[in-house]
């Protein structure tokens, strides 16, 4: 207990230092190049120097290649803590950030961490630089005190998180053999206010892009065409229906159903007295785990072969993603230590869910490790004026330590 005593002490003095790396990472906007930015190199490039400052110098690069960025690789970095056992505990937090949206929405500068009523705002703060500040500051306690973990703790820096991570989880997972069955995974980058939820399961996750292809014709005469925009519209309709009809529920989830939803739809025509040939639409789906996305895909075929019979459109149909995974037991070792040190630090009972969003978490599942999402946080990503809270940063530091020392 000592040592844990020591360790909460050592955190709540140097709470500057995590301010001082939140703010250091918000200046740098690690952007993808699907939203126009140039990856994670120049923020990954500065976290280790901020790590090698402060006593963290044992460091692997697991780059992927990536010629749309200025530095040629997207980064993945593992900083590694040697501990009584080889046992890993991974904890695994996201460099890049979404784009800042509309400007005149932020109250601070988006790209900059300001400091105001106990929080600090900024682009990534939250969303995914809690997790990585917090997770920092728990093996920078060990150093300094000089506590050997009970694990060899590895903090993985992964890139592509916001756009599908095909150049950061599914890269290590393809081009590496990175990670052992009997290894702890955590990934601080979801949970709630109280910190009280581990996420142990999400919903499979389908984007899928449909293109319907008619006949186009003045907007005087429609029989003389096929309305493709009025067929997209019959099938986002019963697309959206399957939420009644695959009617199993979940009380790990919420809602707790599986959801069908129409979302983006891009431009047809420019004017409106035309009757459109062509129509784009896309569906975000989510999926209870008891349903495959093969039994989804059935479902969504005929479909569009009924509304393709009725309206005379046929249609093209492409996924965006696609993501199934099972659960994490409830009984593993990784879900048992974190709610012991969520006890611990918090003093409250936490309890497991399943989300509807989806983590890099779901890849390693299927991939056959056990994974957990945690954080306390007030769930301020992607929004205008996110934030997060500075005594979530001395929480969330304290409960992943205690996970280091297995709560000794």
């Amino acid at each position: 207990m000592k040592d844990f005593a020591e360790i909460c002490e050592y955190i709540e003095k140097n709470i500057e230092k995590a301010i001082e790396l939140e703010k250091l990472l918000t200046k740098i906007p690690a952007l993808a190049p699907e939203n126009s930015g140039d990856g994670e190199s120049k923020k990954c490039k500065a976290l280790e120097e901020f790590l090698c400052a402060n006593g963290i110098t044992d460091f692997q690069h697991f780059d992927a290649p990536d010629i749309r960025v200025t530095s040629g690789v997207r980064p993945n970095l593992v900083a590694t803590i040697n501990g009584k056992t080889s046992k890993n505990l991974w904890i695994m937090s996201h460099l890049d950030v979404v784009p800042a949206g509309e400007q005149s929405l932020w109250e601070t500068p988006p790209f900059e961490a300001v400091q105001k009523n106990n929080k600090l705002y900024g682009r990534g703060t939250e969303d995914n630089q809690q997790g990585i500040v917090c997770s920092v500051m728990a093996a920078l306690a060990l150093k300094a005190l000089k506590i050997t973990p009970e694990y060899t703790i590895k903090l993985l820096f992964v890139a592509d998180e916001e756009v599908g991570s095909k150049y950061g989880i599914q890269y290590l997972l393809e081009k590496h053999k990175l990670f052992n069955k009997e290894d702890l995974i955590i990934t601080p980058d979801g949970g709630d206010p109280k910190g009280e939820t581990i996420e142990i399961a999400e919903k499979n996750l389908l984007w899928l892009k449909v293109q319907t292809h008619g006949v186009q014709a003045h907007g005087s005469t429609p029989d003389e065409g096929v309305n493709a925009h009025l067929a997209s519209c019959a099938l986002a309709l019963k697309i959206n229906s399957l939420e009644k009809e695959l009617s199993e529920r979940n009380k790990l989830f919420v809602p707790n159903r599986s959801t069908f939803q129409p979302t983006k739809k891009e431009s047809n025509i420019p004017n409106v007295n035309t009757i459109p040939a062509d129509d784009v639409i896309y569906f975000d789906c989510r999926i209870l785990p008891c349903y495959t996305l093969d039994d989804v895909r059935k479902k969504i075929k005929i479909c569009c072969d009924e509304v393709s019979a009725e309206y005379g459109v046929t249609f093209t149909l492409s996924e965006e993603q696609a993501v199934e995974s099972p659960s994490t037991s409830e009984s593993c070792e990784v879900v048992q230590v974190l709610g012991d040190a969520v006890r611990r630090v918090l003093k409250i009972e936490p309890r497991v869910v399943g989300i509807g969003g989806g983590t890099v978490a779901a890849y390693l599942r299927k991939a056959g490790y056990d994974a957990v999402v945690w954080s306390k946080h007030d769930e301020t990503m992607h929004q205008p004026n996110e934030y997060c809270v500075i005594q979530n940063l001395i929480d969330e530091s304290k409960v992943l330590a205690s996970v280091m020392i297995k709560n000794t």
